[in-house]
């Protein structure tokens, strides 16, 4: 088994490689990092020694001042460096840089200076340094305003704000989890590359991007409709889209019931992508679910009896509680990334409608089981 530790754990990349070497227990063990070990070298040597790979993530993205962001993410380096030498470990070290090394700014410098400096060291103790040159990222939970332009409009879209494109230029794009994936690959082949260039898996212009994530706020949001997803760039936009509506307030959306003589009529989803339509019942008392996914989209519509929809992000402890009652039939969708799972509180048999986008497979299931 490998121990991995990482850097900036609760980063935004930090924390989908995280959380998806948790999924594997029989490959990879996670040595628990926090930042507060930067300023203790015997709570960071500690770390370093137990430590058969090191990411290295933690770094100062934006700041107002660029020397601040040039020394801090140099020190970060520096202070690594150190405690590999007092401790005499020599673990394969992967260390996160950017398409910005050979730009005319400070954070570029910083990060070229500290994949060489980590390089330097590999080569004068015989260890082994992947410089990983990294494109624009974006994914769930990124932060905004911070992160990458698509966490700032996606929050911005799902808050009551407009966004505005400053510089409509053409961008280099690639999905957190297409790049965790790339991390693992090359823990996995344990070689050293010095200067492994992640080539982005989508370019896009500013204006492209802003036209979906508009799609989305207009069908989605606003209306419901799971809107049409013409290949994995949209799909991935569109689960990061998801991620930054306020659950809370949200969900549960009530449909529109249309009544007559004859009884009443609930469009139930809205599609521009396939997937598959599955209806149950459950007992009174009886719970189903108690598991989550990293991909799929789904949605929960409860037309008959009482039922408790519960939902809890992965690496915390919030429960989101949602009642929904069948006389004022209503939907919760899941996002990614957080558990969930469905109760009958009520009396009566519950009735439910549950869709997702794509068919059960047992050899690539994206369903894992924890309790909420």
């Amino acid at each position: 088994m490998t121990k991995i530790g990482i850097t900036g754990q609760n980063g935004f990349v930090g924390k989908h490689l995280y959380n998806t070497l948790k999924l594997t227990p029989e490959n990879f063990s996670v040595v628990e990092f926090q930042k507060e070990f930067f300023e203790d070298a015997s709570k960071l040597d500690e770390f370093i020694a137990e430590c058969d790979v090191i990411v290295h993530l933690a770094a100062m993205n934006r700041h107002e001042s660029e020397q601040v962001i040039y020394e801090t993410n140099v020190g970060l380096v520096e202070k690594l460096i150190a405690s590999l030498t007092r401790t005499g470990s020599t673990p394969h070290v992967l260390i996160s840089s950017s398409t910005q090394e050979d730009r005319d700014n400070l954070y570029g410098k910083s990060k070229k200076e500290g994949r060489e400096a980590l390089i330097n060291w590999a080569t004068e103790n015989g260890a082994k340094v992947s410089g990983l040159i990294i494109p624009n990222v974006f994914g769930a939970f990124g932060k905004p305003f911070y992160n990458s332009f698509v966490a700032t409009f996606c929050h911005q879209l799902t808050h009551g704000e407009i966004p505005t494109v400053v510089n409509d230029g053409e961008v280099k794009l690639i999905y957190v989890q297409e790049l965790v994936e790339k991390i693992i690959e090359e823990i996995k082949a344990e070689k050293a590359t010095a200067d492994l260039l992640i080539a982005p898996t989508a370019t896009k212009k500013v204006t492209e991007v802003l036209a979906l994530l508009l799609d989305y706020k207009t069908k989605y949001f606003d209306e419901g409709e799971i809107p049409v997803i013409h290949d994995s760039f949209e799909h991935n936009l569109f689960n990061t889209y998801r991620s930054y509506i306020e659950y809370k307030t949200h969900f549960p959306v009530k449909f529109t019931q249309h009544v007559d003589p004859r009884g009443a009529f609930v469009e139930v989803i809205r599609l521009g992508i396939g997937g598959q339509c599955s209806f149950s019942t459950t007992v009174p008392g009886i719970t189903r679910g108690n598991h989550y996914h990293t991909r799929k989209i789904e949605r929960f519509a409860v037309i008959k009896g009482k039922a408790l929809i519960q939902l809890r992000k992965i690496g915390t402890g919030e429960v989101l509680d949602f009642y929904l009652d069948g006389s004022e039939s209503a939907y919760v969708d899941m996002p990614i990334w957080y558990t969930h799972n469905i109760k009958n509180i009520g009396e009566e048999d519950l009735y439910t409608i549950f869709w997702i986008n794509e068919p059960f497979n047992p050899a690539d299931a994206d369903t894992y089981f924890e309790t909420v």
